[in-house]
Formats: C-alpha cells, structure tokens, sequence
C-alpha cells in the first residue's frame, strides 16, 4: 500500500467478540489471524501500533455481578479473559514474523510481562507491537477506558475503534433499519446523545487528551490500513 498513513503512533481496540467470529463462544484462529494481517500492514507502512482487546468472546465480569455475585470478582475474572485473548492475537501477530509483546496490568511474569509506561514507550520504540491485557487493572472499569488510559499513556495520535459495523450509528443497524450513520461527531456529541460507542469515561478521557475516534468495522479484510490513509468507511470523533 503507497498510501501515507495518517498516523504515526495508534491505539486499536477491538472487541473480544470479534474474535468470536461465526462461533457462539471463544477464539476463531482465522479471525485472530486476519486482525493480525491489518495490524501487520499497518506495521509495513511504519505506524506504531498498540492493541487493547476486550474478553467478551470468554467471560463479562457484569454477567456474575447479574446474578447476585460479587462485581469486583466479576471483572478480575473478565481481566483473565482479557490475558487468553492478547496472547492469542500475539500468537498470530508471530506467525507473520511481527514482533510483539503483551503487557498486562495484572502480574503473572510466567506468562507475559507486566505494564508500565516505561515498558510501552520502550518496546514501540524498538518497533514491536505492544497488546495491552487485563484492562486497567482495576474493577469497575471497562476495556474502553483501558484503551483511552493506554491511547494517551503511550501518546497514541488516535484510538481506532474495531466493531461489529462500519461507524457510528443513531441506534443498532442491525435492529432498526431506519438508523442513519455518522460521518463525524465531536466527543461531546456522543456524550450528549448517548450513542454506545464507548462508555462515557472512555470518550471523555479521550476528549480530555485531545485524541481523536476512529470507529470502523473489524470484519473488513484491509480496513484497518485503508482507513489509516484515510480511506474506507468509518465515523471520526474529534474536537479539531
């Protein structure tokens, strides 16, 4: 692709049900191997990549505190699931010779190694791509906000936000047939509306660092990098 990127330095969060695939639960290799193909081309243009992936695909924290248990159990278990999925997506990003490394906010040195900014600034400099596990580490707190709190720690020029369709929506399209997309929308826009996009402190902590959106389909073979030259469809979420 000869397309000059956008971007230099990106973060990109993608769900754990992406990784799901066509199946009802878990990881689908080839869905695993096709996001780390995108990320790949993103990487052969010379942008800095990090990942945040979330673990809905295996567990959700809120599904335990639903049903009368205890929502800070919840999500430590939903943090572990968050841990399954990098290390799947770093397996694939190393089939295609990628070098990554996973950080995770939760220490287990046995599997991989624990974050710091300082570990972060230092593996993109060496050109690694650098997956994020176990969220923020804390409970209460969704996958979204981890990957607004990684996107500004590691100066992330902005969050590309992989989902199940290609933007920003009035309501469900896959619901309501009359929902009509974005093209753009400011950070305060989709607070004020309500659109589940990211939770509110996600899109208000990327406002408050100044960093852009970008809301695109994951399924789309290529899309990650069509979208960084400023191609493909997407909704864009910026104050500027």
């Amino acid at each position: 692709m000869s397309a000059k990127p956008l971007f230099k330095r990106v973060l990109l969060k993608a769900s754990g049900e992406a990784l799901m695939g066509n199946q009802g639960f878990g990881i689908d290799v080839a869905v695993a191997d096709r996001i780390a193909s995108d990320i790949a081309q993103a990487r052969a243009m010379g942008v800095e990549v990090g990942v945040v992936v979330g673990g809905g695909n295996i567990f959700r924290g809120v599904a335990v505190a639903s049903k009368g248990g205890d929502r800070v159990t919840g999500d430590h278990m939903g943090m572990l699931a968050t841990v399954i999925n990098a290390l799947a997506l770093a397996t694939s990003l190393r089939k295609l010779d990628i070098d990554t490394v996973v950080l995770s906010a939760i220490a287990m040195p046995e599997i991989c190694e624990s974050f710091s900014q300082r570990a972060t600034l230092y593996h993109l400099s060496l050109g690694r791509v650098v997956i994020f596990a176990g969220g923020t580490g804390n409970p209460f707190f969704t996958t979204d906000s981890a990957a607004a709190l990684r996107a500004a720690e590691m100066g992330a020029e902005a969050i590309f936000k992989g989902t199940q369709v290609d933007g920003i929506y009035t309501a469900d399209p896959k619901k309501d047939p009359t929902a009509t997309r974005f093209d753009r929308l400011t950070h305060s826009e989709v607070l004020e509306r309500g659109l589940a996009v990211m939770d509110v402190a996600a899109v208000a902590l990327a406002r408050e660092n100044s960093i852009p959106i970008i809301v695109f389909s994951i399924h789309e073979k290529g899309g990650f990098a069509e979208i960084l030259t400023g191609g493909g469809r997407a909704t864009i979420v910026t104050d500027n």
